[in-house]
This record gives C-alpha cells, structure tokens and sequence, in this order.
C-alpha cells in the first residue's frame, strides 16, 4: 500500500520502478502496470486507476475547498500575506503517547525554515499523514490560540487543486460539539454529518452503502474534529474511548485542560500531540502594525496617539505598570488580536485598553463585545454571499439598527445554549421555545388563517344571496375555526415526539418530470401510514370540538356520537387519501446531483418547492373530495365551505413540514416577538460575509465558541426590542 502524498508531491503517476522496488498498488481502485525492456533491465511502470469513490471525493474536495476560500476572506484570515506565526511544542506524554520524530524535526537550513511558521506546520502536519498510514494527531491549545485557524488552513493548502492528487485524502472538519457520543458511534455520526451538509453522498454507492459511508470506509478522508472540549462535560470520556478505538484517519483540536480531565482515568490517547504555545508581544506588535506601515519609534512622545504604535511604544515604556501588562497578556492569542485589529480599525483609539479597563478579563470582555458593532460599521465584502437562491432579496448590502443586532444574534447564542449544540439549523430555530409553545403557535395561525378563508367565502356567498341562514354560517365558520386550529396544535405535538414520518426534517431531494415507481414502491407504506395517524388525530380532535359544542346545546349522546365518528371518518379518509398522493408524488423526486452545491438558502428553496407543489396537490384532491361529499349532502354552498377547508387543511399540514416550521416560527413568531429581523435569510447570510458567522454545509456556526458564549450571556441585557428592523 503506497504511503499517501502530501500536498508538495506530484500528482499520483510514477516514472519508471525498478522490479527490484516491488509492485505498488493505490490505496483505492488498484493500479495500472506497463512493463518496459531497456535491455539492461525490466522496468514496471505503474499508474494508479482511479477508484470507484474518486469522482465522489473530488467533487466533494472541491465542494469544501470552495467554502473554506470564502471563510478565510470573510473572517480575514488570509487578508494579510504573513498572517500570524504559530508556536508550537510537542503535547505532554501525560496526554498524548504517540511520537514523530519529523514532525518535531529542528527547522533545517533551506528547507523549512523559508517557510513562515504557519505554513512550516502544515507542511510538517501533511507530512505526518503521507507517513502514516491511518494517523492520529491531537492539537491542543487554550480557547482564542489559533487551534481552528491551523486546522482551516491546514486543510485549504491540501485541497489546493495543486496538491490534490487524484487518490489523496481530502480533508473535512467537523464541529465536536453536536456529537453525543453514548447515542451516536463516530463513524454512524460523520456519515450523518456529511449527508446533512453534503446532500449527493446519501445516495446508494455502487457497494450498497451510501457514498459517505463508502469514503469513511476506503479511508478517503482526513477527518478533522474541531472542538473537543465543546462535547458535553459528562460525555468526553465516552467520546475519548471512540476515538481510541476508531481506525480512520483524525486530527482533533481539543483545550488542554478539558482533554486532561478527559483522560485521567484511562491514560493518554495514542495520538501524536502538539501545543500551541502563546504569542509573543513581537509577533502581536508586526501583525497589528503592518497593514499601516508603521513602525514603533524610539518614544511614545514621537507617535501620534490614537494609533497601534503609540500604544506598543507606551507598553515598552513602562514595562511594570500592571494595565501595560494585562494588554500585553490579551495579545498573546490569535482571536484576541484578530479581534482588536476589527474592533480598532475603524478610527476607534487603540489607547483606551490602557485606560478604561482593569484587568484582563475585563479587556477581552470589551473586544469581544465591540467586535459585533465594529463588524456591521462597514459594508460586507464585495460579491455575493454563499447562500445565493434567495428571492426577493436586496442586491445592495443590507443596513441593521446597530442596537438591534447584538440582541438577534444573542438570541441565536442563547438559542444554541438551551439546545445543547453548536450549529444554527435554519429547520430547528425556534425549537428552543418549549413544545406547548410551538403548538399554540402553530394552531393559533392555523385556525386564524382558516377562519378568514371561511370568512370571506361566506362573505362572498351571501353576496350571492347563498348565504343562508347567518347564525348557522358564524357557528359553522367557528366551528371549523376553533376545530381546525388545535387539531394542528395537537398533531404538531405528536409529530414533534414522534418524528412521524419524518416530520421538521428537510427533505434533500428535488422535484422533476421524469418517472419513477421504485421511490413510490419504497415510500408508499411510510407516507400511507402516516397519512392515516394523521387524519386520524384530525378527525378525532375535530370530534371532540364537536362533542363540546353540541354538548352545549343539549344534544343527545346517541347524536353527539355519531358527530365524532362522523368527523373521525372524514379524518380518516382524508389521511388515507393525502398519505397516497404523498406517496404517489414520490416519482417527481430526484437526487440532487453530485456536482452541484447545495448552501442552506438552496436546500430551503428546495423545501419550499416541494412543500407547496405536495400540499398544493394534496389540498386540491382533499377539498374537491371534501366538498363533493359535503355538497351531495348539504348543498353548493357547503360543498364551496368544504372545498375551503381542504385548502385550509392542506395549509394546516404545510406547518408540519421543515419549511413550514420554517414560515411560521422564524418567518413570523419571532420576528414578531422581536426575537429576530423579519428578513432572517438577508441577516444570517449577511453575518456569514461580515466574519461573525462561519458556515458548514447546511448549518451556520458562531465564529469562535467565545464569542458565542459571550452574546448568550449578555443576552438579557439588551432588553427585546419591537419587531422590525432598518433596511
């Protein structure tokens, strides 16, 4: 098996190998051997053939290539051409046994030490990898130290489609801090990962398994684990035994302390280890005064103050006074510095973090508050954002009230706190409401909408002097009002426990004209059945809203009865018919193909779309139905009531669904509330191209875990302002 190459090899095809060499093969999909004579000897030539995953690893290589550019240019990473060094030392043996003694190698005349420090490490890391044939490297580090800047550029420079070799590992880091390692095994989790975000490796391979499965198990990837110590306090010792017994490939970013904690009782992992050490004032001093050009001078009386200068030469003056050294102290971290050349470089006085603040904590709990307000003083970078598909939407950048973001955004902190994970899933915001809260969310909209559709077609009956009698149209139209609404109230409960039928879950195909009965073979069942709960759990509460009112009136029990098993007939018959047009409509779905990206604005587009051509079709078969019987009994006036209220029920079933969720929480409850804007997509995309987002996949993250914590716990403190916002 050939060692993997790192990104400063060549492309996988080898010059003539001496027989004597012995045969090599590719680590996936085998080789090509020629032989060629010279005379003097026999010489095997060798090509590695591509394997059966390679088409799916290069599509999904350049997939996350393209989203790591983007992050590097909306956080700045890469906005200067010597970005920070990073200081590293080898782990402790207390923590991590492994041992490289390249990896640790002094820096050689001519080779390494050309290189900045930064790229020095990731050519070292990659090195690592192509030596070893399923490595495992462990980088520690204390929170702000540059652990996530390595590992992002670490793996940019090996999907440079210059260093990426047709077989090579590609790369891909995932954020630690949604796994639950007692419920989840690593390898069942990364699969689950890569099909939410990467929607074209849940198709079936060509071995049975998904592609994600299929590249987990041919080791085709580096898998990068950010944030080991973001796992749950009680549950890293049970992560830390998976990734002991795990044979693929990792890198794990993990704090010092929350990983010594972690191995205390079983010992130190077997992964090689390196520490990230501080900065030091030098390099903190080059990197803050290099975009101006200036230099310190021999005094502070010479620099002009408000200026990075003024205050370096300040802090070499008086080298004992303790807020010199508290600031010197906060510039000993990559976050910190990147925070304070945001927070700093629009005319703010750099001088102020030697005079208003006490301390170091203190220090850093100011740039990390100014960071947000500094973020949205100037326009986002030029081009457009990632999430592109949103209709509707502002060309030109968008203008926020400045007194408003920081409380959005810790409403989305505060939302990720309560929900115990680290990423921002358009189809989950809003669950943090309590489940009784979403209900009567859900059927208090449900209802409302039903009542002014029947509202106005009774309006519009009597009109046509249809209208009969009023008394009996108001009690009909609240009837179904106040039947309607908790009937969805309820089944959103239900479907919320349950997951029935995959219920709030986003569907990752897309809708074309092209046959299939093989998909409607396969969701028939599922989508009948859960049509049938459904109209049953209708049909029933509808029952019971019935039962009330007639009880009311002194109907008999024998007429209240029948009342209830009517309406749960009609429920039934109405789950059972949409549960087959559901199902039927199976073979207008398609996979979505592998070489096109799916961002999260796209994949809810795709949502929406096959939201409403499914419920549009279901609405039309159940009113027409609905309103056929209604009609044959009682009329043309109710056979038009009855066909309003399958679109109300289609309507109804529409809040069941992701995007549904997705309308009636995020696109109303909470900007009403004041919760969030009214244009949600604009401002999270807008904060993804300001730097205080990042995006993975179909999720949105907090730029650092600092900052995420810090917007939760300042959270109450902004009050909650009123809907709306500036634009």
């Amino acid at each position: 098996m050939n060692p993997r190459r790192g990104p400063q090899e060549p492309h996988p095809t080898h010059g003539p190998t001496a027989l004597s060499s012995g045969p090599r093969s590719s680590a996936v999909g085998g080789s090509n051997y020629g032989i060629i004579n010279t005379g003097d000897q026999v010489i095997i030539q060798v090509t590695e053939a591509p394997g059966p995953w390679d088409q799916a690893a290069q599509n999904l290589a350049t997939r996350v290539y393209g989203q790591l550019v983007v992050e590097g240019e909306n956080q700045k990473i890469w906005v200067q051409t010597k970005p920070l060094p990073v200081h590293c030392r080898p782990a402790p043996r207390t923590l991590a046994i492994g041992h490289d003694d390249v990896l640790f190698a002094p820096r050689t005349a001519g080779g390494d030490s050309a290189l900045p420090k930064l790229d020095e490490w990731v050519r070292r890391m990659a090195g690592f990898y192509q030596r070893a044939e399923r490595g495992k490297l462990v980088v520690l580090g204390r929170a702000g130290s540059g652990k996530s800047i390595l590992i992002q550029h670490f793996a940019r420079t090996l999907l440079e489609p210059e260093n990426r070799p047709a077989t090579a590992q590609i790369p891909v880091i995932f954020s630690l801090g949604s796994w639950n390692p007692r419920r989840d095994s690593l390898r069942n989790w990364l699969i689950a990962c890569l099909d939410r975000d990467h929607p074209t490796l849940a198709e079936p391979a060509s071995d049975g398994s998904t592609w994600a499965g299929a590249l987990l198990g041919a080791n085709r990837l580096l898998v990068i684990l950010d944030g080991f110590d973001e796992i749950a306090d009680g549950l890293r010792g049970r992560a830390l035994e998976r990734l002991r017994a795990s044979g693929l490939s990792l890198l794990v970013t993990s704090r010092r302390a929350e990983l010594e904690a972690a191995v205390a009782g079983p010992g130190p992992v077997p992964f090689v280890g390196i520490e990230l050490d501080d900065l030091t004032l030098d390099d903190s001093v080059t990197y803050l005064l290099r975009p101006t050009g200036a230099t310190p001078a021999d005094d502070s009386v010479s620099t002009p103050p408000g200026k990075w200068a003024h205050v370096f030469n300040e802090m070499r003056e008086s080298p004992g006074d303790p807020k010199c050294g508290d600031l010197a102290a906060v510039l000993t971290t990559p976050l910190m510095v990147a925070l304070a050349r945001t927070v700093y470089a629009t005319g703010r006085d750099p001088a102020d973090l030697l005079k208003k603040f006490d301390g170091r904590q203190a220090i850093e709990d100011h740039l990390l508050d100014a960071f947000v307000p500094s973020a949205y003083e100037e326009d986002p970078p030029e081009g457009p954002t990632p999430a592109k598909g949103g209709k509707g939407e502002p060309a030109s950048p968008p203008s926020w009230d400045p007194e408003r973001v920081p409380h959005w955004l810790g409403y989305l902190a505060t939302h990720l706190s309560e929900l115990g994970t680290h990423d921002i899933e358009w189809w989950n915001l809003g669950t943090s409401m309590s489940l009784t809260s979403r209900a009567l969310v859900t059927g208090a909209m449900t209802g409302l909408l039903t009542g002014v559709a029947l509202g106005a077609v009774t309006g519009l009956l009597f009109g046509l002097g249809l209208g009969g009698a009023p008394d009996q149209a108001a009690i009909a139209v609240l009837l179904n009002t106040l039947g309607i609404g908790p009937a969805f109230a309820l089944m959103h409960v239900i479907m919320s426990k349950l997951k029935v039928g995959g219920a709030f879950t986003p569907s990752r195909m897309r809708l074309r004209l092209r046959g299939g009965t093989r998909k409607v073979r396969d969701s028939f069942l599922p989508r009948v059945r859960a049509g049938i709960i459904g109209g049953l759990i209708f049909g029933a509460v509808l029952g019971a809203g019935a039962v009330v009112y007639y009880a009311i009136l002194g109907a008999t029990p024998l007429f209240m009865f029948l009342m209830f098993g009517n309406s749960l007939t009609i429920g039934l018959g109405e789950g059972l018919a949409g549960g087959i047009i559901v199902a039927l409509l199976a073979a207008l779905e398609d996979a979505i193909p592998p070489e096109e990206t799916v961002s999260w604005s796209v994949l809810l587009d795709r949502n929406r779309t096959t939201v409403l051509t499914e419920m549009l079709a279901l609405a039309v078969v159940i009113g027409l139905g609905y309103g056929a019987l209604n009609g044959l009994f009682n009329g043309p006036r109710a056979a038009l009531e009855g066909i309003t209220v399958g679109l109300a029920i289609g309507g109804g079933l529409c809040t069941l669904t992701a995007w549904g969720r997705w309308v009636v929480l995020v696109r109303v409850w909470l900007p009403l509330t004041g919760r969030l804007p009214w244009r949600v997509r604009t401002f999270l995309d807008d904060a993804y191209a300001r730097g205080v987002l990042r995006q993975s996949g179909a999720v949105h993250q907090f730029r650092h875990a600092r900052l995420r914590d810090r917007l939760a716990a300042t959270y109450p403190q902004h009050g909650r302002p009123t809907a709306g916002e500036h634009s």
